[in-house]
């Protein structure tokens, strides 16, 4: 299945983050460029934010300009999969994951299109250039009792999806650890197991170890009061470490608070790296080899380069521009 998204040129984004109040909306400037590139493990370009919302080009030159070399561009429902499998297919720096987030189901199922919306995530997995099922799993924190078992029937839909189509899966989960973990020991994970901005303790960092379950960590390692995940870094084997901005949110210090974009990946890096007392070049290097590992190379299938053709008559704006 093709979007009929807009693709070519410059677009809107088809979200728009929510402001919160005294929020600085102004994009933070460019840090110092990384010696060796890395991959952003999760962002969400289809989102716009900022008092001047940046489009997807231009976060991604902006990203390749300080060692980003490219990232994987997350859906969390039909329309924002579809997005983000079709924006790869003309973007060289973009890799997709498909899925329906685990907050979104309980609404589709109450709606009895939960079924339909599987069965589009399953059409676009099959897709070139998506290479992940994602963001999928659960998430306690938002969702009441009675709408979990819409959120375990979808996270296992989705994991079946992984496994058929020999994808990697990204996992979202909040305040749900033992049940995310109990469910992908029981109907088994795909080969290639990512726990997207990384939330657990060390008891959960070294149960992923144990597994072979990668651990992406994001901009909110590097907070006051994250003592928790530098523990679980700590932890966690460097074979299995991947990194992620979660753009727009979770923006690395000293800018909280302030637009995130994949660019603003290396400040979240060497804070990792001063965390782990280890060079930035060398866990730079072994997050781009794990990085590869789970999904493939960027350059593995084609774009296709004759839709990729930018109409001068429009601005860039946020999302695909």
């Amino acid at each position: 299945m093709t979007s009929d998204l807009p693709v070519d040129g410059y677009g809107s984004a088809i979200r728009r983050r929510e402001n919160t109040a005294r929020r600085d909306l102004s994009y933070p400037p460019l840090p110092e460029p990384l010696t060796v590139p890395v991959y952003d493990n999760h962002t969400h370009l289809e989102i716009a934010d900022g008092e001047n919302p940046l489009g997807y080009r231009e976060q991604l030159d902006r990203a390749s300009s300080v060692g980003v070399r490219g990232v994987i561009q997350v859906g969390g429902d039909v329309e924002t999969s579809r997005w983000s499998a079709a924006a790869a297919l003309i973007e060289p720096r973009m890799l997709a994951a498909v899925a329906i987030h685990p907050n979104e189901a309980p609404a589709l199922e109450e709606a009895g299109t939960l079924d339909d919306a599987i069965a589009v995530i399953d059409e676009l997995a099959a897709q070139p250039r998506v290479a992940a099922v994602g963001e999928t799993g659960l998430d306690f924190f938002r969702t009441p009792e009675a709408g979990r078992a819409a959120q375990f029937r979808s996270f296992e839909a989705h994991i079946r999806i992984a496994k058929e189509h020999n994808l990697a899966l990204q996992i979202h989960d909040r305040d749900a650890h033992e049940s995310v973990i109990e469910t992908l020991l029981k109907v088994g994970a795909p080969e290639r197991t990512v726990f997207h901005c990384f939330s657990g303790d060390v008891d959960m960092a070294r149960i992923c170890a144990a597994q072979g379950w990668y651990m992406s960590f994001a901009g909110n390692v590097t907070f006051k009061n994250a003592d928790n995940l530098r523990a679980a870094l700590s932890a966690a084997p460097r074979n299995l470490l991947l990194v992620e901005t979660d753009a727009p949110f979770l923006t690395p210090l000293p800018y909280r608070g302030r637009p995130n974009a994949p660019y603003l990946l290396p400040n979240t890096l060497r804070g990792m790296a001063a965390h782990l007392e280890t060079d930035v070049s060398l866990l730079s290097a072994q997050i781009t080899a794990n990085t590869e590992l789970v999904y493939g190379r960027w350059d593995a299938e084609p774009v296709t380069a004759a839709h990729d053709v930018q109409r001068p008559d429009q601005a860039p704006r946020g999302g695909l521009a």
